[in-house]
């Protein structure tokens, strides 16, 4: 990995390295004081950039996995201050590292908001709101783990994975306890959480902004961060939204236009040609390459592929996908696609189908709104040889919840248990009634009937614009947008919203018809 970080940076002077190594752990340790290190620093190091400490924490130390928590970023900044620019790159609108430090900015005025209300008596409805918006923050996290690593990684860098991961882990850990110890009641427990909360958040941001996003930009080009933007879209983002460019960016469009033709007639000639129309022989028929990817596009199920060199080779790219995948982790170790507590797991099912001991392994997530399978498959040759896993993830809550049988054909939105019941295609009632009147205006319906019982979802079919309106109202309605909040709108009434988001039903059905 040393070799290959090396090729996408700027002349990298070793010598310098192992002297700012050096000085840094003697005075991490306290074998030196500050003035000494700084002596050091001017004589032996000189002036430095980030990505030499990026560097140098990726070939010259140890892999502790504990080494990110333990780094004291404030006395590593008083170490190489004044001989390293650490300021803010002046970025394109749009780039998205501009993303990561707007929600670091906004996380920071949330932590002085939590700092504030520690000085006073524990009123839970306060911090509940406040509490509403920190815990958007872990997006920052998946984006960061998902898009930022995986092309740090290709680039010999994979410290943040191994290292940073965790610390993201533990952050993100600490703000869903703080949020059950409120729940709970228990305030003594609850504001003595607070501080150590607050120091590991803000290190963390540190860490990122004068080391990872600095040499992400050295590493990674133009055209890839304008390639990661799709993925940024597919996670999110934290406290806020970000509109998709209507057109693309012809800055960076592709070269040689015409090339995938000529690179196809070239194949075609030597008889390797798989155009989008050309049928190619599959197990049992006659397929092109269009169908084939309509075929993943329209499974009921998600799916991913490892190889057996345990490396990411495919995923399926599904309207309906349960959790969010990025086209970064194509080529990505599979360990590296995991937190770190739970690669061991990764790792023995891996371990065990390549024995031959095992070729199956199931787990499920088993909610009060979603019920949602996974399952590990051996894949073997024809000679008994492994060649791979294969991920598959299903939604099952609508499965699970089918009851006697049903053989007549009935669509989505018409009650199969009725008299009138017709298999033919034309019988097809819409879920939904039409919500205009015959001016085309939507109707606001101030005698509108909302009970506890209420689904979101038919208030959202009936009201196209209210799912947006919420988020903006209330943050806690943005987790809707994501892959597992719709699988959750399919179940969520007036009453799980308003006990998940702590409104009250109240509180909740007056913000909606608000919204209307």
């Amino acid at each position: 990995m040393a070799n290959k970080m090396k090729e996408f940076l700027p002349k990298i002077e070793m010598e310098k390295m192992q002297a700012l190594q050096e000085v840094e752990e003697k005075y991490e340790t306290g074998l030196i004081t500050l003035e000494e290190a700084r002596e050091v620093m001017r004589t032996k190091v000189g002036t430095i950039r980030p990505y030499h400490i990026a560097y140098m924490e990726q070939n010259l130390k140890t892999g502790d996995e504990d080494e990110c928590i333990r780094a004291d970023m404030r006395r590593m900044m008083e170490l190489v201050e004044g001989f390293m620019d650490n300021s803010r790159p002046e970025l394109p609108a749009g780039h998205p590292l501009i993303h990561y430090y707007k929600e670091n900015d906004e996380m920071r005025r949330l932590l002085l908001a939590v700092e504030d209300l520690m000085q006073y008596p524990v009123i839970k409805n306060q911090w509940l709101e406040l509490y509403d918006q920190i815990r958007q923050y872990p997006i920052h996290y998946q984006r960061k783990q998902n898009q930022l690593y995986p092309l740090l990684e290709k680039k010999g860098f994979d410290r943040p994975t191994t290292t940073m991961w965790i610390f993201d882990d533990i952050i993100r850990d600490e703000i869903k306890e703080s949020v059950q110890l409120l729940e709970t009641g228990d305030e003594e427990t609850f504001i003595a959480a607070q501080e150590p909360f607050i120091a590991h958040a803000r290190d963390l941001m540190e860490k990122e902004e004068t080391i990872l996003y600095p040499t992400s930009l050295a590493l990674i080009t133009p055209e890839e961060f304008e390639d990661m933007k799709s993925g940024d879209q597919e996670i999110g983002f934290a406290f806020f939204n970000v509109e998709t460019p209507s057109t693309p960016d012809t800055q960076y469009s592709s070269p040689k236009e015409g090339f995938a033709e000529d690179l196809q007639a070239l194949l075609s000639k030597y008889g390797y040609a798989a155009g989008p129309q050309q049928e190619l022989d599959v197990a049992t028929g006659k397929l092109t390459l269009e169908q084939v990817n309509l075929i993943y596009k329209h499974l009921p199920v998600d799916i991913s592929f490892v190889d057996e060199n345990e490396l990411v080779k495919f995923y399926s790219d599904t309207d309906h996908r349960i959790f969010p995948r990025s086209k970064n982790v194509i080529g990505r170790q599979v360990s590296n696609c995991h937190p770190r507590k739970s690669v061991h797991i990764v790792e023995e099912i891996v371990e065990k189908f390549r024995s031959g001991e095992q070729d199956k392994a199931e787990f499920w997530i088993n909610k009060p709104e979603v019920f949602i399978y996974i399952v590990y498959f051996a894949v073997r040759d024809a000679e008994g040889r492994f060649r791979g896993v294969l991920e598959m993830m299903q939604d099952c809550t609508h499965i699970r919840e089918l009851t006697g049988s049903q053989t007549l054909l009935t669509w989505a939105g018409k009650d199969s248990s009725s008299d009138d019941s017709d298999s033919s295609v034309g019988s097809a009632e819409p879920a939904t009634t039409n919500p205009t009147g015959d001016d085309g205006n939507e109707s606001h319906a101030p005698s509108l009937d909302i009970t506890s019982d209420t689904l979101l979802k038919d208030l959202f079919a009936t009201y196209p614009h209210l799912k947006k309106e919420l988020a903006s109202r209330y943050p806690s309605f943005k987790m809707l947008n994501s892959p597992l909040g719709k699988l959750i709108l399919k179940k969520a009434t007036i009453r799980t919203a308003s006990e998940r988001s702590g409104l009250g039903e109240e509180q909740l059905v007056k913000l909606i018809k608000d919204c209307l």
